[in-house]
């Protein structure tokens, strides 16, 4: 029989696409969102899911027993600060608030948490260092609580439809629109850029294992295994979108404290029988033709008005 999911952030770009496979997959989902989230990304399965509104209830004990049993929470719930949010909003979002569910879980009986963890440096922006908060909190639990602690440091995920903020949108989205001028860094950072597909397809080799884990505490990379510098990726997103966009490589300074090479370590996933199917090339060319494809879309929707 399939586990009952409790998932944060089913609204946000990662979370939706877990959501539709869960949901394909055979298992029972509720979803905790906020009142004001937009539904746009899962009107296609907004009536197969069980929504909750968290300002509606905040006491997680009484909202885990409305349920039954809970076997999993899935959280990729996340606040990046990139709309002017206060140091304490980023903190509650990040910290406080998966630290409350998990406890709750805990005490409902839920067998296992699985975290979505960045890989970023937990002393660059107020996002990473309230993420490694959590992780510390995550680590005591599994230690001291005997919950299953699962972390998925995911890198640099990219895919269709994704917040027009996140670089690798902005930077595809800026290339199809033939920008004038795209102003970038000298580009040498290196990053693991994963198609969107490729991560859901972890999550549900994760979930599909959990039963198997023998320690409390497990980690795990989730990328391509391989990276790429920045430049190499918007170079191959300019080509494969045919743009006319000028690139001005070093217009930009590095941020403080950047990260100049990131891989990781996909061992853990290749031995539970994972394996990334998109490369660099395959996974860009999927978004354009998918954001191509929005776009006409929303024209004829357009010319219908």
């Amino acid at each position: 029989m399939k586990k009952k999911i409790l998932l944060t952030g089913a609204t946000g770009f990662l979370g939706s696409h877990l959501a539709k496979a869960l949901l394909s997959d055979g298992y029972e989902v509720v979803a905790l969102k906020r009142k004001s989230s937009s539904l746009r990304r899962v009107e296609s399965i907004v009536t197969d899911i069980v929504f909750i509104d968290i300002e509606e209830d905040l006491d997680f004990a009484r909202l885990f027993s409305k349920f039954g049993k809970i076997d999993v929470i899935i959280h990729t719930a996340t606040c990046y600060g990139r709309n002017n949010e206060s140091v304490s909003e980023i903190f509650s979002a990040n910290t406080e608030f998966p630290l409350r569910l998990l406890d709750a879980g805990k005490r409902a009986g839920v067998e296992a948490f699985l975290n979505t963890d960045t890989s970023l440096d937990k002393y660059l922006n107020l996002y990473s260092l309230s993420k490694n908060q959590f992780l510390q909190w995550g680590k005591y639990f599994s230690k001291h609580e005997e919950i299953l602690f699962g972390n998925v440091r995911l890198e640099h995920f990219y895919g269709s439809d994704d917040e027009p903020t996140k670089f690798s949108t902005y930077v595809i989205n800026s290339c199809l629109g033939n920008v004038p001028e795209l102003r970038l860094t000298k580009g040498e950072q290196k990053r693991d850029f994963i198609y969107i597909d490729d991560v859901i397809s972890a999550y549900m080799v994760l979930l599909e294992k959990i039963d198997s884990f023998s320690n409390y505490f497990v980690e795990f990379d989730v990328g391509t295994g391989q990276s790429v510098s920045i430049r190499e990726f918007v170079e191959t997103v300019h080509c494969l979108t045919n743009s006319n966009a000028h690139l001005v490589f070093g217009a930009l300074p590095y941020r403080d404290g950047e990260v100049m090479h990131s891989e990781p370590d996909i061992s853990g996933l290749l031995a539970l029988g994972w394996h990334c199917r998109y490369d660099i090339n395959a996974g860009i060319r999927e978004v354009v033709k998918q954001e191509v494809d929005r776009l006409k879309l929303g024209q004829l929707d357009n010319n219908k008005k």
